[in-house]
This record gives C-alpha cells, sequence and structure tokens, in this order.
C-alpha cells in the first residue's frame, strides 16, 4: 500500500514519507466504535461553529473539508511530505470497504494525523478513531506507532471521544486556536518525527 501511495501522489522532497490525515469530513459513528471497543464512552454535543466564518459560503461539512485540504497542501509545501487524505487515493469501495482502506492507510503512514474542528453537533466527530487506533495499536510494540499517532482539535472541543483517545489508546492530545496554529503544530509534529526516523529514534518504514 505505500508504494501504490507514493505513486499516486507523486514526488516532493520527503516523497517517502506518508502523513494520513484524517478529520470529520465524511460521517462516521464514533459512538458505536467506542463502545465496541469496550470504552464505555457516549460522545457529548459539540455545538460550536467557529470553523465557518464570514469570508466563507460554505456548509460546515464544506469547510471541514476544506480545513483538511488547507493542512494537507500546507505540510505538501512546508514540510516537502506526502501528505493526503483517504480521497486523494483511487482505492475503489468494491476492492477495500472505507473502513478498512482507513486502516490500511494509517498502517502504510509515517505519521497519523486526527484534526476535530469545531464544527457542530450534526456533524459530531465524524472520524474513525476507534477502529484504526485499535488495529495500530495492536501490532507490534517495535513499530513504535503510538509515537506516530497526534489527536489535534480545536479549542473548546469537549467530548468523550477525546477522553477515550487520551485514556484508552494514550495517544498525543493537543488543542488549536486558529488555522495557523494548527498548521504550526503538525508541522512541528511531523517535523519531529521525521528527525526521529533520520536518527535513528524511530525505524524507517520502507
Amino acid at each position: 500500500m505505500r508504494d501504490r501511495i507514493i505513486d499516486e501522489l507523486g514526488e516532493l522532497p520527503r516523497s517517502r514519507f506518508l502523513v494520513y490525515l484524517m478529520g470529520p469530513y465524511e460521517a462516521f459513528d464514533v459512538e458505536h466504535v467506542l463502545e465496541t471497543a469496550d470504552s464505555g464512552a457516549v460522545l457529548e454535543s459539540v455545538d460550536f461553529g467557529t470553523l465557518t466564518d464570514a469570508d466563507h459560503d460554505l456548509e460546515r461539512d464544506e469547510a471541514a473539508l476544506d480545513l483538511l485540504l488547507e493542512v494537507r497542501d500546507h505540510l505538501r509545501a512546508n514540510a516537502g511530505v506526502n501528505a493526503f487524505l483517504a480521497i486523494d487515493i483511487d482505492v475503489p469501495l468494491s476492492e477495500l470497504d472505507a473502513a478498512t482502506q482507513s486502516i490500511a492507510f494509517a498502517r502504510a503512514s509515517n505519521a497519523i494525523v486526527y484534526v476535530v474542528p469545531a464544527v457542530g453537533d450534526n456533524l459530531g466527530v465524524g472520524i474513525e478513531v476507534g477502529s484504526v487506533l485499535e488495529a495500530l495499536y495492536a501490532e507490534d510494540a517495535a513499530d513504535h506507532r503510538r509515537e506516530r499517532v497526534v489527536f489535534v482539535h480545536e479549542s473548546g472541543v469537549r467530548s468523550a471521544m477525546i477522553a477515550a483517545v487520551r485514556d484508552r489508546w494514550e495517544a498525543r492530545i493537543y488543542s488549536y486556536d486558529d488555522r495557523e496554529d494548527l498548521n504550526r503544530q503538525i508541522r512541528l509534529f511531523v517535523r519531529d518525527l521525521v528527525r526521529k526516523e533520520r536518527t535513528g529514534e524511530l525505524p524507517r518504514l520502507e
């Protein structure tokens, strides 16, 4: 899957460093996933709306996708890494269903980044957090998968899912105030992983 993703994304200074970006641009039943994972968590209502501002005439789902595309393009331009969304890779659903695709993309990636803006409770925090983390953390600890995952949520977002991510999977969690802060934090996280692979602190993925 790594070579397939790299071939589709094209050449960059760090073409083989893959960053899989996930976020609520598609509906996903996180509550069901967390209950299935026996976390006992129930999503709380998140009713903010700070993502869509007066300069953007977008519906909330379009605004969330727009944010992810901005983060992707920022990483590609400023860190030289092959950041991508699931929709960037042409894998037919007849070949792999959406949930299985997410797990495969995460396993193939050097970094997995969840971005959770405050988009309102109609969309919820719609990302495949439970299934992907369960799959990644079930693998050999030598892969250092926990160090490769970050969960970045907009300041003010409060949900049981965030607590479950911290408590069950011990994933790294940051908050951000605006788009500039979001891009900066993710860029620094990715650059730290690049450095750790270069110095041997983390194994390189080939």
